[in-house]
């Protein structure tokens, strides 16, 4: 049986471009919600699981921090997908027949220059290769929707203007998931470590947290708070860091966070992707 690997969207969605670039062998699953991906990971209907993170442009994903230390599975690799957005229309249209174009809410700011300039008006859908699909399904040559070329390709339609996004270097992060942790590996571009951590109540205990790592000399990546529970006073801290637990500097850094923490958990150690070392300009 073929292993699957489960994303959130339709088939054609940028998730599904991260699972054909980052996992070519295995079969990918859609899934409504990014609940039902972690799901699908959970129960064993798909082997890995592909999460959207963060977006160069938009920022982070809502809610997917607070999602993953609840899922009960573990960071087993991370990947970067330049995201081109496209207008996709009917096969027998031209960009001059354009009035609408459906994207997810998050995509439509991303190419709105464009957009403005052909007098086009955006329209919300809840996935943008949903949308490609209903163009397609669709009667009317006058919308048309953003999204890859992938999804031009499923479902048949042409695309009337490539790379349309504002930002030149638009790019999303995705964490590949699994059941089991895979703490071996060790990448030739260095490792990451992520964790989430909530620290004691007592005063400056965030400043004394983060102090190890930079006596240590590891360097964080990235440090960002959510509340848990509804509650303002129960904030909950998303790191990530250069290095691998058995490394002597981050163990020492992982020690001295714990005197300071009343919950430590570690999601995932993975090789950090030949992404993260492109210099500006370089991205295609």
């Amino acid at each position: 049986m073929p292993q699957k690997i489960a994303f959130q969207g339709e088939l054609g969605a940028y998730g599904h471009e991260a699972c054909v670039t980052a996992r070519p062998e295995y079969t990918p699953l859609p899934c409504g919600t990014f609940e039902d991906a972690i799901e699908a990971v959970r129960s064993g209907s798909a082997d890995l699981g592909m999460i959207a993170v963060e977006n160069s442009t938009y920022g982070r994903v809502a809610d997917v921090h607070s999602l993953l230390p609840k899922s009960g599975l573990h960071i087993v690799d991370e990947t970067f997908v330049r995201v081109h957005i496209n207008l996709l229309g009917k096969v027998d249209a031209v960009l001059s027949d354009i009035k609408q174009a459906r994207g997810h809410p998050v995509i439509l700011p991303q190419c709105g220059e464009f957009l403005r300039t052909h007098k086009i008006t955006p329209r919300s859908s809840s996935d943008n290769a949903r949308a490609a699909r209903e163009v397609a399904s669709g009667d009317d040559p006058g919308i048309a929707a953003l999204a890859s070329e992938l999804a031009a390709e499923i479902y048949g339609l042409k695309v009337l203007a490539h790379n349309i996004e504002d930002n030149a270097r638009n790019t999303t992060r995705f964490l590949i998931m699994a059941r089991e942790p895979d703490y071996a590996r060790r990448g030739p571009h260095g490792m990451m470590t992520s964790f989430v951590f909530r620290v004691r109540n007592i005063p400056a205990a965030l400043y004394k947290a983060m102090g190890g790592f930079a006596t240590n000399g590891v360097n964080m990546t990235k440090l960002e708070s959510y509340m848990v529970g509804g509650e303002f006073t129960a904030t909950q801290f998303y790191a990530e860091i250069e290095g691998h637990p058995d490394d002597h500097a981050v163990k020492l850094a992982m020690e001295e966070l714990g005197y300071f923490t009343d919950l430590l958990h570690v999601m995932g150690t993975y090789p950090a992707a030949a992404r993260r070392h492109e210099k500006a300009g370089s991205a295609t």
